[in-house]
């Protein structure tokens, strides 16, 4: 009989032992198999054309791998969901974002009448403005004229430059632009506003009211052009911008302006003209985002305008007295004249339009 562990016909013939001494130190062990990078084709697989014998293994095909595997495609599900996670986290609190206390302030307003203390005179557009104080005062935009600009301890002289531009096109947008003084639009100063004052403005032009904080004149000089419309494009200006850094973050200009209108009414002809005075004091207010995004914070806005009627509706468009109007009751109310440099506080409800503020006879 063959002995234990040999086939059952016996050693091959030749060699001692079934040539196993010589074979004695290639050990086939499990591991060793599972290492092989080649494996022999199945008999079935040799039969298709040109099949070779071996082919590579794959690394997961052992249960090693498999495990290796299932380890790692666990480690990439957790990388992804903490990435998730984190984008989300940092999506809510967004360290650009403001904090709720620093957000733009509603502006406040304040709107007063200058009643005439004489009948309104009227006449060509050019001698009007040739016998009244804007005679000297220059057209449009070119009578708002930028200081000469520095740094300041937190900003660059090239920011207060910009905050300076961004003011003066505010001023131009809302108090010379065609389409705004007609009542035609009011994007273009509304486009310069911090988006944290859009609702407080539109509330003012959609549905104006006398409470400090929606008065569309407050944000624009608007005419109703079913009362009284521009007998002159080129409307006079003079004025002074000032800066000055309020903070580290906050950079503030004050802008006082005396814009005069030539209005007549509408189909009047242009002998029958007259002006018209708004004084305006806006104060600007910008931080870092708005100078980048060529925005303003308006904090407060004073204007004194007149001839109108102590009785005029202030929370809506100005409502102009034309040439020939009679004059209205302004009871014990000073004497106001908006083209004064140094001019008193405004009067709370309604103010008296100095003489001389209107053209000589």
């Amino acid at each position: 009989m063959a002995g234990r562990g040999d086939p059952p016909e016996g050693t091959p013939d030749g060699l001692p032992g079934g040539g196993e001494d010589e074979y004695r130190s290639v050990v086939f062990d499990e591991s060793f198999v599972r290492a092989a990078r080649l494996q022999e084709f199945s008999a079935r697989e040799r039969m298709g054309e040109h099949a070779q014998a071996v082919r590579s293994r794959s690394p997961g095909e052992d249960g090693v791998a498999r495990g290796g595997g299932s380890r790692q495609a666990l480690l990439l599900v957790l990388l992804i969901l903490l990435a998730f996670g984190t984008a989300i986290y940092l999506g809510v609190r967004n360290p650009y974002l403001p904090p709720a206390d620093e957000r733009a302030a509603p502006l406040r307003t304040t709107v007063v009448p200058l009643a005439p203390q004489r009948t309104v005179p009227g006449g060509e557009p050019a001698s009007l403005f040739s016998r009244g104080p804007a005679a000297e005062h220059r057209s449009g935009a070119a009578g708002i004229n930028l200081p000469v600009a520095g740094r300041t301890p937190h900003f660059s002289e090239s920011q207060v430059v910009t905050a300076l531009g961004i003011a003066k096109d505010y001023l131009v947008a809302s108090s010379l632009e065609p389409g705004v003084l007609s009542g035609a639009t009011v994007r273009p100063a509304r486009l310069l506003l911090d988006p944290d004052q859009l609702a407080q403005f539109d509330r003012s032009v959609e549905a104006p009211a006398d409470d400090g904080r929606h008065a569309e004149a407050g944000w624009l000089v608007r005419f109703d052009p079913r009362t009284a419309v521009l007998a002159d494009p080129a409307v006079r200006v003079q004025g002074t911008l000032r800066f000055e850094e309020t903070g580290p973050e906050t950079l503030d200009v004050t802008a006082d302006h005396t814009f005069t209108y030539a209005l007549r009414a509408p189909g009047a002809p242009p002998e029958r003209a007259s002006l018209f005075t708004v004084q305006r004091q806006t104060h600007f207010r910008f931080d870092r985002e708005d100078l980048r995004m060529h925005r303003t914070e308006l904090l407060t806005s004073t204007v004194l305008a007149g001839p109108q009627a102590c009785g005029a509706d202030t929370t809506g468009s100005l409502t102009p007295l034309l040439a020939g109007a009679g004059v209205p009751e302004a009871g014990t109310a000073r004497a106001t004249d908006p083209y004064a440099t140094a001019r008193p506080a405004a009067p709370s409800l309604c103010g008296a339009l100095a003489p001389g503020a209107q053209p000589s006879p």
